[in-house]
């Protein structure tokens, strides 16, 4: 009998070892993947576990840890939400206003797009009015930072949607942004029309701003524009960076101070005045893959360099007009995903060569704008229109089921995994599915 709790110990590390958080937009690994096993491959929407309903539409990403999930929408009468719901049974634990603004639109974008993140004692979330906040699990208010009254409204066209960062003890906030800023511009009526893009790094603690660093760019007008997440890395030599994508061009910065290190432009050989970029960037070593806007090419840059690598930098370069214009690859087992969710189409790359191992053809007609999940050996895929693909991640392309999970149209949150479970946000509901 003394064994018992030995043996009681070693099972619930064997667990902790098993299940994994999903902390932030692009998961425990900043690239979309999950080393979460035993995850469902079929279901339906009368077999999952449960349903929540959302008081809102929004393109973010649960965020996921221990019994608690994380999501930000805006409600009916125009406010700005964060909500905690229960994994057990999807109730409802609390939820608190942070800002409003709900009511400002576009297209099917508004001020709750950016993904919250939780770090197992706060959980932390920025919307595109500027508003930024952190709050304990039980819904305490532990700071609030106005950023548009600090810095000046985010100048997005399509608003902003960029989702912070947390990283080696520290928050992330990258605005690559239009200047001067156009009065039609969402969100952007009256104050100065003249914006600076930076990047800015803040302590999870009590959110006061640790540096500020101007992120300059060659690129015009909307092209200035950014909706892609901070990507960091940690180099063969234990060097940290943040990547950042937008304005034509991918720079790395130095984690602890914000000073650029290198630039890389290439993403936009056009030249156009639209091109905004949508995608993260993903990294492997030292490369860093960057997917450029509208059709463009996608490169791979070395990221041990300095100064301009526009040229000297390029470790590999894929360029026939079948790249993702908002989809951000997933990395998993050394694969590289890549998604075009206007052509649907899949295709899987070395990530440090950019050989091409296989490209397939979605079994959908619906246009895609969230990311692909790898975990389990397969990939998770979400149309707008909430049809659910599942693939092998493997060595060939293979289509394992699709599964609608729609309600009216417009889903664009990435699936998030945790503990076995996968997490599905559509239009009107939040899906609890696992075996």
């Amino acid at each position: 009998m003394k064994l018992l709790p030995a043996i009681a110990a070693a099972f619930a590390l064997s667990l902790a070892a098993r299940a994994e958080n999903w902390p932030q937009w692009r998961g425990p690994a900043f690239n979309g993947s999950s080393a979460e096993t035993g995850l469902p491959e079929t279901w339906t929407k009368e077999t999952v576990k449960w349903k929540a309903p959302l008081p809102g539409l929004s393109g973010a990403t649960p965020a996921i840890w221990g019994d608690r999930i994380f999501v930000s929408s805006p409600d009916a009468d125009k406010n700005l939400l964060l909500l905690c719901y229960s994994r057990k049974d999807g109730s409802l634990l609390w939820k608190q206003q942070i800002a409003e603004g709900g009511d400002i639109t576009k297209g099917r974008n508004n001020m709750a797009s950016p993904s919250p993140i939780v770090d197992g004692k706060a959980v932390y979330i920025l919307y595109g009015t500027g508003d930024f906040a952190a709050l304990d699990f039980n819904g305490k208010t532990l700071w609030h930072r106005k950023l548009g009254e600090d810095y000046g409204r985010f100048s997005i066209n399509w608003i902003y949607g960029s989702s912070p960062l947390l990283f080696d003890g520290r928050l992330y906030v990258q605005v690559l942004q239009r200047t001067p800023a156009p009065a039609e511009y969402p969100g952007q009526a009256g104050g100065s029309p003249e914006r600076e893009s930076y990047l800015l790094a803040l302590d999870p603690a009590t959110g006061k701003t640790l540096w500020k660093r101007e992120r300059p760019t060659e690129a015009k007008m909307e092209s200035q524009e950014s909706y892609a997440t901070p990507e960091p890395q940690i180099g063969p030599d234990g060097k940290k960076q943040i990547l950042i994508a937008g304005g034509d061009c991918l720079t790395g910065h130095d984690a602890a101070t914000g000073e650029e290190l290198w630039r890389g432009y290439g993403l936009n050989r056009k030249g156009g005045e639209w091109m905004r970029l949508v995608a993260t960037p993903v990294t492997i070593g030292n490369v860093a893959v960057a997917c450029g806007p509208k059709k463009e090419r996608i490169l791979a840059f070395r990221t041990d360099s300095k100064g301009d690598i526009s040229t000297s930098g390029v470790v590999w370069t894929y360029d026939d007009r079948n790249t993702p214009d908002v989809c951000t690859p997933a990395l998993y087992q050394g694969k590289l995903f890549v998604l075009n969710g206007d052509k649907f189409t899949l295709m899987r790359f070395d990530p440090k060569t950019g050989e091409k191992k296989w490209q397939g053809e979605l079994p959908v007609r619906d246009v895609i704008r969230s990311s692909p999940t790898a975990a389990d050996g397969k990939l998770y895929i979400l149309t707008e229109k909430g049809n659910v693909v599942i693939c092998s991640a493997g060595d060939e392309f293979k289509v394992l089921t699709t599964i609608p999970m729609g309600d009216a149209e417009g889903s664009r949150s990435a699936i998030a995994v945790s503990d076995g479970d996968l997490f599905i946000r559509t239009t009107e509901a939040l899906y609890c599915v696992g075996k």
